[in-house]
């Protein structure tokens, strides 16, 4: 997984696996949408008609070309990462595709963040402003290591757009409709980078009371940090909560790997905390949280990969069972009870780098991946039998020009993937849509675009995306600034007066 180059060192320097993208011009101020300069420009009925050079009417010549397989293309759509801007040129979203969207700046970058459940209540779709809470870890730039942080966020005055067509008399009597976005955040001093961070929940015991949520924190300097951060999102909501020195400490430190590493995740089916994380030596190790509120990591390492580690994904339906992705191309799936510490299954997923990967919740048996190429693919886990027998993706995808650097499934919708790439584009697909449907095929005439390819986000430097569990088709994108945005609701097939 590559980083950020840093502020004050070579823009230019080379990605991982490829080619640095050519430098975006965002202008989020002035939005808009595109002239087309290719469009026809009619100044009467009389002389559409006349357009009908063959005498035959406009119908009869039309569908005798669409039969012909005649389609205009499009020479006006601007693609991310294929089309470059001419000098002036500023590229702008089209706000009529976005229910909501807001771009949000820390002191510094994140290469990673987790969004944290809240008692706000699930299917919020309709209530604005919106509120979440996120952690995140940040990148500062060389010879500024210090100035690192884990980062506890409130995202709030999450607006809705304004529609042209809307009551602007109704929507002046909603002052909560135009709030201003606001973070909040509270800070727990780092002295590195954080390559990824994940949170955890451990329920009360107490209805009455919020969960425990912890973070892992895998940092540059190899160390991994557990901290509670359940004080500081108290803190939000309870005004002048002091967070005292001793909160900001970890609960534990895991020093067990000698090389920093990307791959970290809690079980989902362990309440009190079970972690996994890999490193760039191939190594992987599994830290338990004891009875009695402890942590201890076992020093059996799982062996296997060639390469380093990029990313560990728990089973979401067996509690002893974990797959790992690695820069040698494989993904391999565990079983932490063995006591050989070797894969039970190894698979070639790409001839490149496999960066992230995702397990589906809902439906058990898909995994989906990410690769250095740019290629991302889905896998379903029951042709995965082992032996010499390899096994290919039943979904593959060539959209992206650059390192994927992030994937998830949606988590209620077995159907919906997000992805993140280096080509500075967050992209929603729907793996539902059938590639015999001849509607589904038609794509404005614009070539090599797959069909399943529903939105396209774009997000500069983009290093890591998530759906809001609790917020549907909400989003959340870190790059060189956060991005919450939630598309109109026709993207997903959800048709609304």
């Amino acid at each position: 997984m590559s980083k950020r180059t840093a502020e004050g060192e070579d823009g230019n320097a080379p990605l991982k696996g490829g080619v640095r993208p050519e430098p975006m011009d965002i202008d989020d101020k002035e939005m808009g949408d595109f002239e087309d300069e290719f469009e026809d420009e009619f100044e009467s009925e009389d002389e559409i008609f006349e357009a009908g050079v063959d005498g035959r009417p406009d119908a009869e010549r039309e569908a005798e070309e669409q039969a012909a397989g005649a389609m205009d293309v499009d020479n006006g759509t601007f693609i991310v990462g294929r089309n470059k801007l001419e000098a002036g040129q500023h590229l702008a979203p089209d706000l009529g595709t976005y229910e909501m969207l807001h771009n949000l700046s820390t002191p510094w970058p994140c290469l990673s963040f987790d969004i944290v459940r809240d008692g706000l209540g699930d299917n919020r779709e309709k209530v604005y402003p919106a509120t979440m809470y996120t952690v995140a870890g940040t990148q500062a730039e060389s010879k500024r290591e210090k100035e690192n942080q884990l980062m506890i966020m409130k995202f709030s005055g999450l607006s809705r757009m304004q529609k042209d067509d809307e009551d602007s008399e109704s929507e002046d009597d909603d002052d909560d409709e135009d709030a201003d976005p606001i973070l909040e955040s509270k800070s727990i001093p780092l002295t590195s980078t954080t390559n990824r961070i994940r949170s955890h929940q451990i329920p009360s015991q107490d209805p009455s009371q919020p969960p425990t949520t912890l973070t892992a924190t895998m940092t540059e300097s190899t160390n991994v940090f557990i901290h509670d951060v359940t004080p500081h999102l108290a803190s939000f909501d309870n005004p002048g909560t002091m967070i005292m020195p001793q909160q900001n400490k970890p609960l534990s430190t895991i020093r067990a790997h000698k090389s920093e590493g990307y791959g970290i995740d809690w079980s989902p089916l362990v309440p009190g905390g079970k972690l996994l994380t890999g490193d760039n030596d191939g190594l992987i190790y599994v830290t338990t949280r004891t009875d009695g509120g402890g942590w201890v990591t076992d020093t059996r390492a799982f062996q296997g990969h060639t390469g380093s580690v990029e990313e560990i994904q728990w089973s979401p339906q067996e509690v002893s069972v974990f797959a790992s992705a690695s820069s040698d191309g494989t993904v391999r799936v565990w079983d932490v009870r063995s006591k050989s510490r070797k894969p039970a299954i190894t698979v070639q997923a790409s001839s490149t780098d496999v960066n992230v990967m995702s397990w589906s919740r809902l439906t058990t048996h898909l995994l989906a991946t990410g690769a250095d190429d740019g290629v991302w693919g889905v896998w379903d886990l029951r042709q995965w039998k082992g032996g010499a027998q390899k096994p290919s993706p039943i979904a593959s995808f060539n959209y992206h020009k650059e390192q994927i650097t992030s994937i998830e499934w949606h988590p209620t919708d077995d159907s919906m993937v997000a992805v993140a790439a280096g080509d500075h584009k967050v992209t929603l697909w729907d793996l539902s849509v059938e590639l015999d449907d001849e509607e589904s095929k038609d794509t404005a005439g614009v070539k090599d675009m797959p069909p399943q390819l529903l939105f396209e986000h774009i997000s500069e430097h983009a290093k890591e995306v998530h759906w809001h569990p609790q917020i549907p088709g909400t989003l959340v994108a870190t790059g060189q600034e956060f991005s919450v945005f939630r598309p109109i609701p026709v993207v997903y097939g959800i048709h609304t007066k």
